[in-house]
């Protein structure tokens, strides 16, 4: 079964971001940019399409799903 992964650790520290300041630009609390890097959360379609317009990129560069 495929699995969501991201990459917005890796994206948050290319722009030198914490979970607070990407919560906040993009409107959620810092837990669920927790949960969504853990894996324990899966974003709306709009909150995903948030994050990745934040860091210039498209969605499927920041959300992929691994088997």
């Amino acid at each position: 079964m495929a699995v969501m992964k991201t990459k917005i650790k890796e994206y948050r520290a290319k722009y030198d971001m914490t979970q607070d300041t990407l919560a906040e630009m993009v409107g959620a609390r810092r837990e669920t940019i927790s949960r969504i890097e853990k894996g324990q959360y899966n974003p709306s379609l709009k909150l995903a399409m948030d994050i990745a317009k934040i860091f210039e990129v498209t969605v499927e560069e920041v959300f992929f799903f691994e088997e």
